[in-house]
């Protein structure tokens, strides 16, 4: 039980981390400033991350939005406000529609109207490596911040990644195609016959996920899976673990 409680308080530690170091790295993770980049034919350093958590994914699913994505550690950190599960299955679709409208077909657009890419710059958009320095960049923050928050208040726990992300759509298409060609990946496994039935691993997963149901059924694969382990960490019986 010490070594589980562990791994959530480095867990927490890492994804709060990456929240307080959101001024410094927000460029990274703005889609705003990705595209406006591919428009000048610049690969930036978003984009390149961009990439990047859709190879991982393959291989690790989620696991950046559980451990590292500094929305997901603000998130958590309304939990003390809102700890209620997103259970809106309807509004789960948004994000699927929202990745090709503000990801995939402006960025397509863009890189069409600059006729490809002339150029890698890893630190466009920031000054020194800090995202908040540059013109107007102050305003772009402050809205995703509005964004995040809002989700957070009204939608219950991680409001934002369950709804709206559509960073997590890139993952999410990763991941079934892992599934897909089986390749090796991490997963979270159950041994439903040591379950007492205590609801704790669903009463503690901050996608709102009915991971006792999972349990029971013997299906732990799901899409909405952050990788966090909360589930397998909070378990009595060690009934979950990953694998």
């Amino acid at each position: 039980m010490k070594s589980s409680l562990r791994r959530q308080w480095i867990r927490k530690t890492l994804i709060i981390l990456s929240f307080v170091l959101l001024p410094a790295t927000f460029a990274y993770i703005s889609c705003p400033i990705i595209i406006r980049g591919a428009s000048e034919g610049i690969a930036t350093g978003g984009l390149i991350l961009f990439i990047l958590l859709f190879v991982s994914s393959l291989f690790v699913g989620r696991l950046w939005c559980g451990w590292l994505c500094p929305a997901g550690g603000l998130q958590e950190i309304y939990f003390t406000i809102n700890d209620k599960p997103a259970r809106e299955i309807r509004l789960k679709w948004l994000k699927f529609i929202m990745f090709p409208a503000i990801i995939l077909i402006p960025l397509i657009s863009a890189i069409q109207s600059a006729g490809g890419f002339a150029a890698i710059d890893l630190f466009y958009y920031t000054e020194h490596a800090i995202s908040i320095a540059k013109p107007g960049a102050y305003i772009i923050f402050f809205v995703q911040i509005a964004f995040l928050t809002a989700f957070a208040l009204l939608g219950g726990k991680r409001g934002f990644c369950n709804y709206f992300c559509p960073i997590a759509v890139i993952m999410i298409i990763g991941r079934k195609i892992g599934n897909l060609i089986r390749w090796p990946a991490l997963r979270l496994a159950a041994a439903g016959d040591r379950c007492t039935d205590c609801k704790r691993c669903s009463n503690d997963c901050p996608m709102g996920l009915d991971v006792f149901a999972m349990v029971r059924q013997g299906r732990m694969e799901n899409a909405e899976c952050i990788l966090c382990g909360a589930c397998a960490d909070v378990c009595p019986k060690q009934v979950i673990q990953f694998e």
